[in-house]
């Protein structure tokens, strides 16, 4: 007798058989169902957090090169200087996995603040993480540098839109930072011969201004 092949389907963190999966039910193929979400935790990273540095940056490269979009390129321990520094905000599951990142660097002596390397572990992607770590991320911001107007480079829409409901506004390279340390960063990016060809005032990525002398 041919034995008999099922899929289990997680339902409440338990696996059932297709066949016991009550009729009101819809199965989800994610481990992680809406009800679990507000349970993330997002929080200022620090030392402990220094061992998903390398997974963090390479999850930052493989999802550019997925997108087809520039990145900066960003190395673990430049990561982990952040954490030590506390000025990165990492998020976890209730299981403890690691589902997102992102930091803050400070230019022409704490005028500017960049708020960069948001990114979500893939899994993870559409449960609305993102945005709690993005606003975790521009709390800290406002936090360390009350004065500092808070820049950010991105080419994607939903990043864009995120930007947007904090109060950011597009502006032109002009109005955010000139420190070169900054766009020195920028070199490892696969879009920098654009940059450089337009004398750094414009690029693929759209600049978004918070200038907190506008908005208090």
């Amino acid at each position: 007798m041919e034995a008999r092949q099922y899929s289990l389907y997680p339902i409440n963190n338990r696996y059932l058989l297709p066949g016991t999966i009550p009729g009101n039910i819809i199965p989800l193929k994610s481990n992680y169902l809406p009800e679990t979400q507000p349970e993330f935790t997002v929080e200022v990273a620090n030392i402990s957090h220094l061992f998903w540095a390398k997974e963090i940056c390479d999850e930052m490269l493989a999802s550019a090169i997925a997108r087809g979009t520039g990145i900066s390129k960003r190395t673990p321990q430049s990561i982990q200087l952040k954490m030590i520094q506390g000025e990165a905000v990492i998020a976890f599951a209730p299981d403890g996995k690691w589902v997102g990142f992102s930091y803050i660097s400070s230019w022409e002596d704490g005028k500017f603040v960049s708020n960069s390397g948001l990114i979500v572990a893939p899994e993870f992607r559409k449960s609305g993480i993102g945005k709690k770590i993005k606003h975790k991320i521009f709390e800290l911001s406002r936090q360390k540098y009350p004065a500092a107007k808070i820049f950010s480079l991105t080419t994607g829409l939903a990043v864009m839109k995120m930007n947007h409901e904090l109060g950011f506004e597009p502006v032109t390279y002009s109005e955010i930072t000139s420190d070169d340390a900054f766009w020195e960063g920028c070199k490892s990016c696969v879009n920098c011969p654009v940059l450089m060809s337009k004398g750094r005032k414009n690029c693929l990525c759209t600049a978004l201004l918070y200038d907190p002398e506008r908005k208090d």
